[in-house]
C-alpha cells in the first residue's frame, strides 16, 4: 500500500484512506468519484490516483512517484512519444512498450472518457441509438447469446475440458430460484461485515424494474475469482450510466469469506444462492465441476489467468470452501424478458461484458 501511494500528493491522505476502510490496493483501485469527494480529495490527488492505477496494471508502480511529479494528467503523459518518457523518467525501452500499450493483459481499464467520472457529468444513453437497452429492454430482448472459449486440449489431448454449454437457458429456468442478500452496495462508512441478513427472495425481484449483471463466483477466496470480481466492479460507472445493476453470486455461507471479499475486491450487492441454481443453469442443468489438477495444473489458460490476476497486484487468497464448481456470468433483461447473454468461461465473460459496454461509449 505504502509503494502504490508513493511520496506524492497521496502520501498525507494515507491515514484518512486506511481510516475510511481504502486500506489495500484492490479497493482503492475501485474508488468512485463520488467517494473521492467524500474525502475531498484535490483534482491533483485524484489525477495521482488515475496515473498510479494505470502504472499499476502493467506493473510499471516503481515510475510512480517521478510521472506523478511532473504534474501532467494520465491522457497527457499517454501522448509523449519514447524519447520523452526515456529522457524524462529514465522508463527502460520495455517499459515504455508497457505504458504504452492501453490494451495490456495486465489491465482492464474503463474507457478515457469514465475514468473517475463526476456523477453529474455521465449521461443515459439514447434508447433509439443504443444497442446495449435495445438488447435489454424489456419489450426487446432481440438476440440472446451464449459466450465460450473453445477448449484447449491439455496434456497433448490426455485430458479432457469440461463441456461447453451452448445454448441459453429459458427465462423459467431462473425465474424461481430462491437468493438471499448478504450484503447491500457498499457505501462509504458502512459497516464491513452486515450482521443482519435479509430473508430469501425470487430471484426474479432483482431485475423486476432495470437490467442485472450475475456474476456467479466459483469461490471468493480463488485469487483469479477475486481479479475478475475486481475488474468487472471498476467498470461500474458504465453500469451506472445504463441503469444496469450488478450482483455477484455465491454458492456457500462462509461469513469470514464474505468479509475477506466484500467490499475489498467486489463493492456491490452479493448473493447467496443456496441450492447452486444459477450455477446449474450455467452447466446445462447440471453443476460444471473440475478437479485442480485438470481444471488448473494441467489448464495453460487457467495458469494465465493466473498470471495476470498476479500481476494485478493480488496477493491475498486462500483455499476455503468448494472450489470445484465453475462460475459463470448473466446479462438479464428487465421484467420478464430473458436471458440476453450467458457467460460460461471466464476469459470470456469478461471480455464479452466489456464489449457489450464500452463499445457505447468509444
Amino acid at each position: 500500500m505504502d509503494e502504490y501511494v508513493g511520496n506524492g500528493v497521496l502520501k498525507g491522505l494515507l491515514p484518512k484512506l486506511v481510516e475510511e476502510g481504502w486500506d489495500d490496493v484492490p479497493t482503492l483501485k475501485i474508488i468512485n468519484s463520488e467517494d473521492m469527494n467524500e474525502l475531498n480529495m484535490t483534482q491533483q490527488q485524484k489525477d495521482a490516483l488515475e496515473i498510479r492505477s494505470y502504472l499499476h496494471d502493467r506493473g510499471l508502480i516503481q515510475y510512480g512517484d517521478e510521472i506523478e511529479s511532473d504534474g501532467r494528467c494520465l491522457s497527457e503523459l499517454l501522448n509523449l512519444g519514447h524519447e520523452e518518457l526515456s529522457s524524462q523518467f529514465g522508463m527502460k525501452r520495455g517499459h515504455i512498450a508497457r505504458f504504452m500499450d492501453r490494451t495490456s493483459s495486465c489491465a482492464d481499464l474503463l474507457p478515457k472518457p469514465h475514468a473517475f467520472p463526476p456523477p453529474n457529468k455521465i449521461s443515459m444513453p439514447s434508447r433509439n441509438n443504443s444497442r446495449v437497452y435495445k438488447t435489454l429492454d424489456s419489450r426487446n430482448v432481440q438476440s440472446r447469446i451464449v459466450g465460450a472459449e473453445p477448449a484447449e486440449p491439455r496434456v497433448c489431448g490426455c485430458v479432457k475440458p469440461p463441456p461447453i454449454v451452448d445454448t441459453v437457458a429459458p427465462y423459467s429456468a431462473i425465474e424461481s430460484i430462491s437468493i438471499q442478500k448478504l450484503t447491500p452496495e457498499y457505501k462509504l462508512g458502512m459497516e464491513l461485515l452486515v450482521k443482519t441478513k435479509t430473508p430469501p427472495m425470487k430471484a426474479s425481484e432483482l431485475w423486476r424494474d432495470k437490467p442485472a449483471v450475475l456474476l456467479c463466483i466459483r469461490r471468493p477466496g480463488c485469487i483469479m475469482c477475486r481479479a475478475e470480481a475486481h475488474q468487472l466492479y471498476a467498470k461500474k460507472p458504465i453500469f451506472d450510466a445504463l441503469g444496469v445493476q450488478l450482483f455477484a453470486v455465491l454458492h456457500e455461507q462462509i461469513d469470514s469469506e464474505v468479509k475477506d471479499f466484500w467490499p475489498r475486491y467486489w463493492g456491490g450487492a452479493v448473493l447467496f444462492d443456496r441450492g447452486m441454481e444459477f450455477f446449474e443453469v450455467l452447466g446445462g442443468g447440471k453443476l460444471l465441476k473440475e478437479k485442480f489438477l485438470s481444471g488448473f495444473v494441467f489448464n495453460p489458460r487457467a495458469i494465465a489467468n493466473y498470471k495476470r490476476a498476479k500481476a494485478m497486484g493480488i496477493i491475498e487468497q486462500n483455499f476455503r470452501g468448494e472450489g470445484e464448481v465453475k462460475g459463470g456470468l448473466f446479462i438479464l433483461g428487465s421484467g420478464k424478458s430473458g436471458i440476453a447473454y450467458q457467460f460460461t468461461k471466464p476469459a470470456a465473460r469478461l471480455r464479452g461484458v466489456h464489449q457489450k459496454t464500452s463499445r457505447e461509449y468509444e
